[in-house]
C-alpha cells in the first residue's frame, strides 16, 4: 500500500503559519513595530494605504541587518532573540518565535531595505509568496525600511474576509496605540493615505497619553506607583468621574508588552468599588514590571495572553496600588463626622438628575406612526391588555377629603382604616387614575405591574431599547427623523480612530437627525441633533456613540441600517433610566407591547418576566 503522509512544502507551511500570525493588516503592523522596537529604534514611521490592503510601510532608525541576517530573517523559526529553551523564561524582547517575517512574506509582496550604521551600503530584498525574487546592494539610511504590498494577494479567500477600510484602519490604530503607549521614549508617526493621523514625540507616559487621546485627559489622570520585590506597578488611572459605560481605553502592559487579562481588570474594578457606578469602566494605562521567570507568554502566537505563577499576589498588589492612588487624591468617599445622620433630610445631598425626561410614548403620539404596524403587531395590540384583566381599579366611593373647621375626620364608612387610607382617599379624586392598571417603579430601573396570572417585572432600560430600536429603524427606512438645529455649531474632538468610523456610518447617522462634517483627523463640527436628544453635552453624546459603534463593529454582522439602529438604541436607552411618572409608566408599557417584539431587546436580552402566583407563593415557602 502506498504511503500517504508527506512533508508539506515550505510555501504551504508558511501560509498555514500565517493564518495564526497574520490575521489582518493590523497584525502586520504589530509584528513589524515590535521588530523595530527590538532593533533599538528611536524614531518609527508608519505609512498605510487603503487600510493596509495596498501598502504597509514601517521605517525605523534601528540597528539594521547585515546581508546574511536580512536573508535569514525570512526563514521560519529564524530569530536573534533566543538561543536555548531556558531563554523562554527570561524573555525581555517583543518577539522571539521567528515566525513573523516568514508568515508575512508567505501572503504578501515585500521589499526590505536595511543597513547597519557601521556599513557603507545596504541591502535590498524582494520577496513574493515566500520566494526570493531579487537581492541587491543599495544606498539607504541606517535602519530598516520594509514595505508590505498587496496583503493576501495569493490567498483571495482571506482577502475577501477583510472588513471595510474604516474597520481595518481602526484595528491598525488600536495596535499602533498599544505599542506607542508601551514605549513613550520612542517617537512615532502614522500616516494613512498621505494624511497625518499621529505625530507623537518622545517623552513621559503622561504626555504620550495626552498627545494620543486628547487634552481633556490632563485633568483626569492619577499617577499610580507601587514597588515590591515581586512586581512593580506604575502608570496612570482615570478619576472615577470620567468612568464610562463601555470598555475601550483600558491598557495593561507586562514588561512593556500589551496583554489582555480579565482577572487583572477585575482587580481594577474592585479598587474603584463604591466610587463608580455599576457597569462603568475607568480609564487606565498600567505597567507591570516583573521578573520574566514568574510569567509565561508563550501561549498564543499573538502574545497577548499571559500567565503568572502567583496571580493572587499580582491581583492584591494591583488593587492596593490603585486604591492608594485614589485615596491620596482624595477621591474615595469620606465620612463627614460633623453631620448628624439622624437628622438628615431624605433629599439632602441628593445628586441632581440631569438625565433627559423620558420621551412621551403614546399610541397617538408622533412616535407611533414611525413604528412598524404589521399584522403581528396589530394582534399584539389587540390581545396584550388581556394580561391585565381584573386588575383595573374599580370606581372608588367618593370621599370628602377637605375637612371643615371643627369637623371630625372619619373614614370608617368609606375606606378601611389602614396606614394608607388617607392617601387612597386623596387619590380617589383623580378621575384619570381610577381605571389605571397597577404599576409601580422600583429604584428607577424596573417596573412592576399586576397581571392576570401574577406579577410582571419589566426591565425599564431594556424596554426603552426595544422601543427606540423600532423607532430608529423606521426612521432609517423612511428618512423622516425629526431634527433640532443648534443655535451655534458645536465642535467635537474625538480620537483619530473614531473619525473614520463615524464618517463610514454617516449616511445612517444623518438619517436619524444628526448633521455634522469633519474638520480634520480628530474634529467634527455638529450642526443639528435628533429632536429627542439633549444638546447640553454634545461631546459626551458623540463619545458614547463612537464607543458603541466601536463595540458593535466586532459584535454585529447585520446590515448597516440595522446595526446603526441597534447601536443607538442600546446607547441612548440608558439615558431613560430615570424616575417615571404614572403616566410615563403606562405609556412605556403601551408602546412596548405594540413594538415588533416586546419579549426581547434587539440583542436578545429578555425585557420582562412574569412571576405566577405559584412562584410567588413558593418564594415565601422556601424563605
Amino acid at each position: 500500500m502506498q504511503d500517504v503522509i508527506r512533508l508539506l512544502p515550505d510555501a504551504i507551511a508558511n501560509q498555514i503559519a500565517a493564518g495564526e500570525v497574520v490575521q489582518r493588516p493590523a497584525s502586520v503592523v504589530k509584528e513589524l513595530l515590535e521588530n523595530s522596537i527590538d532593533a533599538q529604534a528611536k524614531n518609527i514611521q508608519v505609512i498605510i494605504r487603503d487600510a493596509g490592503r495596498t501598502l504597509i510601510q514601517i521605517i525605523d532608525d534601528g540597528g539594521g541587518m547585515s546581508e546574511t541576517d536580512a536573508r535569514m530573517s525570512f526563514e521560519r523559526h529564524a530569530t536573534s532573540k533566543i538561543r536555548h529553551a531556558d531563554d523562554l523564561f527570561k524573555i525581555r524582547t517583543m518577539g522571539f518565535r521567528g515566525e513573523a517575517l516568514a508568515s508575512i512574506a508567505a501572503v504578501a509582496q515585500i521589499e526590505m531595505r536595511t543597513r547597519r550604521p557601521s556599513d557603507e551600503i545596504g541591502i535590498l530584498l524582494r520577496m513574493e509568496g515566500s520566494e526570493l525574487k531579487s537581492q541587491e546592494s543599495v544606498a539607504c539610511l541606517p535602519g530598516t525600511n520594509i514595505l508590505v504590498k498587496n496583503l493576501f494577494f495569493n490567498v483571495p479567500a482571506r482577502r475577501n474576509f477583510l472588513k471595510t477600510n474604516s474597520v481595518e484602519m481602526r484595528h491598525i490604530l488600536d495596535e499602533f496605540q498599544r505599542v506607542a503607549l508601551a514605549h513613550p521614549e520612542i517617537s512615532f508617526s502614522l500616516y494613512h493615505n498621505d494624511t497625518e493621523v499621529y505625530n507623537l514625540y518622545a517623552g513621559k507616559l503622561s504626555r504620550r497619553i495626552v498627545d494620543m487621546f486628547g487634552k481633556n485627559y490632563r485633568e483626569q489622570l492619577i499617577q499610580c506607583q507601587e514597588e515590591t520585590p515581586y512586581v512593580t506597578v506604575r502608570g496612570f488611572v482615570g478619576k472615577p468621574d470620567f468612568a464610562r459605560k463601555t470598555r475601550g481605553e483600558q491598557f495593561f502592559f507586562v514588561n512593556e508588552r500589551y496583554v489582555k487579562h480579565s482577572y487583572l481588570h477585575h482587580a481594577v474594578l474592585a479598587a474603584y468599588e463604591s466610587t463608580i457606578s455599576e457597569g462603568s469602566h475607568p480609564f487606565y494605562v498600567l505597567m507591570l514590571d516583573i521578573d520574566p521567570s514568574h510569567i509565561d507568554i508563550n501561549i498564543h502566537p499573538t502574545k497577548t495572553e499571559i500567565k503568572f505563577d502567583d496571580e493572587r499576589s499580582v491581583y492584591a498588589l494591583l488593587m492596593a496600588a490603585i486604591r492608594k492612588a485614589i485615596s491620596i487624591n482624595h477621591l474615595s468617599h469620606s465620612i463627614d463626622f460633623e453631620s448628624n445622620v439622624n437628622f438628615l433630610s431624605p433629599m439632602s445631598g441628593a445628586r441632581t438628575n440631569t438625565a433627559p425626561n423620558p420621551p412621551s410614548f403614546t399610541r397617538d403620539s408622533a412616535l407611533a406612526p414611525s413604528l412598524p404596524t404589521s399584522r403581528r403587531e396589530e394582534t399584539n395590540l389587540s390581545h396584550w391588555e388581556k394580561l391585565f384583566d381584573g386588575f383595573q381599579k374599580p370606581d372608588p366611593t367618593p370621599v370628602q377629603t377637605t375637612l371643615e373647621l371643627g369637623e371630625k375626620e372619619d373614614f370608617s364608612e368609606s375606606l378601611p382604616t389602614t396606614l394608607g387610607s388617607r392617601a387612597n382617599a386623596l387619590n380617589a379624586e383623580d378621575e384619570d387614575i381610577k381605571n389605571r392598571r397597577l404599576a409601580v417603579q422600583i429604584q428607577n430601573r424596573y417596573v412592576v405591574s399586576a397581571v392576570k396570572s401574577g406579577m410582571m417585572l419589566i426591565d425599564q432600560r431594556a424596554a426603552y431599547e426595544r422601543v427606540l430600536y423600532d423607532r430608529y429603524l423606521k426612521q432609517l427606512e423612511n428618512q423622516n427623523a425629526a431634527s433640532q438645529q443648534l443655535l451655534f455649531p458645536a465642535t467635537v474632538r474625538l480620537s483619530p480612530a473614531a473619525i473614520p468610523m463615524i464618517l463610514e456610518m454617516r449616511e445612517e447617522i444623518t438619517a436619524l437627525g444628526f448633521d455634522f462634517d469633519a474638520l480634520g483627523p480628530d474634529t467634527l463640527v455638529v450642526r443639528s441633533l435628533p429632536g429627542d436628544l439633549p444638546s447640553d453635552n454634545i461631546q459626551q453624546l458623540f463619545e458614547e456613540l463612537c464607543e458603541q459603534l466601536h463595540q458593535s463593529h466586532d459584535e454585529l454582522r447585520l446590515n448597516r441600517a440595522e446595526t446603526t439602529a441597534r447601536t443607538l438604541a442600546r446607547r441612548f436607552a440608558s439615558r431613560y433610566v430615570v424616575r417615571l411618572s404614572s403616566d410615563e409608566i403606562e405609556k412605556l408599557i403601551n408602546q412596548l407591547f405594540i413594538s415588533s417584539n416586546p419579549n426581547y431587546t434587539p440583542s436578545g436580552e429578555p425585557i420582562f418576566v412574569i412571576l405566577s402566583l405559584d412562584k410567588i407563593a413558593n418564594l415565601f415557602k422556601n424563605g
